[in-house]
């Protein structure tokens, strides 16, 4: 019988790294992605990350070979397994060469031979052919949950236990041009998701997780143990590509700066509210 939540329970997490970073995922941080797994206390019994490596690139391209070689070092020093996937080339009959890597297949044996010894299972990718994969783990009594950026398959988002954002996760996607971020401290940039809008009085509030935290699931920001911050947000600090039905579109992720209010004791207002990534309903 499978373990309660509590000092025995066990995680394991599964990386799609390719499908990732041609997803909106590149540069995500692996430290952070192992806090986020951990978050309630779950004894991470398998880290597994599936890369893919250009071995005929490497001959020709020393840089190349020393940053994929520097790259994965760092993750396994994160404590990460790291099956390596080799880039195989195919012509087609117009001479047209095209790349593949794909892990899919050993990901998949992986999640299934080692469920048994798991309570939880993150995946961290957006294809929808672990839709199979999600149906046979949570059929062996594990909890499976989804972090995805962008073109995450919806059936796969319906299926599993629960999704998380990848952009949402304080720190798990860094903001390139601000090295020093301290997210959800004023002054910071930061991405979130509007919750209310009033177009006719011209503001609305919107919603940041400002920690990671065993209880993402108190997403009402007014309770006293929701991770979750609200932030008050004027049109006048709307980009102009953010429309009203972006706004009410609850997949339309924005990227904004916080800033201590004027009006309000611990409040928070967003400044330079942009559009950061959405998904058409």
């Amino acid at each position: 019988m499978r373990s309660s939540l509590g000092s025995n329970f066990r995680a394991g997490v599964f990386v799609d790294a390719e499908n990732v970073r041609y997803n909106g995922g590149y540069q995500m941080r692996y430290d952070i992605l192992r806090r986020f797994a951990s978050r309630e206390g779950a004894i991470l019994q398998r880290l597994n990350t599936y890369m893919a490596f250009d071995t005929e690139r490497a001959r020709e391209d020393a840089e190349y070979k020393k940053k994929a070689q520097t790259y994965q070092q760092m993750v396994r020093d994160f404590g990460w397994k790291i099956t390596v996937k080799e880039v195989r080339r195919y012509t087609d009959e117009n001479g047209t060469v095209t790349t593949k890597a794909n892990a899919d297949l050993d990901l998949a044996v992986d999640a299934m031979l080692q469920a048994s010894r798991l309570d939880q299972v993150l995946l961290v990718t957006g294809d929808g052919d672990f839709l199979q994969v999600v149906d046979a783990l949570q059929n062996t009594g594990c909890r499976v949950e989804l972090i995805g950026f962008k073109n995450v398959s919806r059936k796969l988002k319906r299926e599993v236990d629960a999704f998380y954002s990848g952009f949402l996760i304080p720190d798990l996607l860094p903001i390139t041009y601000e090295p020093r971020n301290e997210w959800g401290k004023p002054g910071s940039c930061v991405r979130g998701v509007c919750t209310k809008w009033f177009p006719d009085k011209g503001y609305g509030f919107l919603r940041i997780m400002e920690k990671i935290s065993p209880n993402l699931w108190i997403t009402d920001p007014r309770e006293p143990n929701s991770p979750y911050t609200s932030v008050f947000c004027h049109a006048n600090e709307l980009a102009e590509d953010v429309s009203e039905d972006l706004l009410m579109n609850r997949e339309t992720v924005l990227e904004f700066y916080v800033n201590e209010s004027d009006q309000k004791d611990n409040g928070l207002v967003a400044n330079n509210v942009r559009l950061a990534f959405t998904v058409n309903r």
